[in-house]
């Protein structure tokens, strides 16, 4: 009798241990989509990405790169002052969207050229994306605001 509760009690546990890996295999494979991973331009033009990654670019906009083209079609190329990114947008822009401010945009690289789903743009005077500062400060090229007001 006590080797028959041995075996069933051997028997749940390895039934658990598969339940368990097959719950967090199916998570891992339902979040996949929604990972996206964010990269400066210096990080894109040394390590390219393959044409079906999706992840997310940040920088400044470059100064006199904004091109609007047929319809919503936009052009412009994000920098972190050591490489530039071209960037093609089909839609509306944010409101603050502008030359030289911050930018975060969620898309895929192909052929060379970041072609954006997704344009984030700073909320305020003094923001920008903290990964944005974090990869500018990386580039020596972020500066401080001037009316920072410490927080976020």
């Amino acid at each position: 009798m006590k080797g028959l509760k041995k075996k069933r009690r051997i028997q749940i546990i390895v039934l658990a241990f598969v339940a368990l890996a097959i719950a967090t295999g199916l998570v891992g494979y339902a979040m996949q989509d929604g990972i996206n991973f964010f990269r400066s331009p210096t990080q894109v033009a040394e390590e390219p990405p393959s044409p079906s990654e999706t992840f997310r670019l940040g920088g400044l906009v470059s100064e006199g790169s904004l091109q609007r083209g047929q319809g919503e079609a936009i052009r412009f190329s994000v920098t972190d002052g050591n490489a530039t990114i071209p960037v093609t947008f089909t839609g509306l822009l944010p409101d603050l969207f502008a030359e030289n401010q911050g930018m975060i945009g969620t898309g895929r690289l192909v052929n060379g050229t970041f072609e954006a789903t997704e344009i984030l743009a700073k909320h305020d005077e003094s923001y920008m994306p903290k990964e944005v500062v974090d990869a500018l400060k990386e580039q020596g090229v972020y500066q401080e605001p001037e009316d920072a007001t410490g927080g976020s």
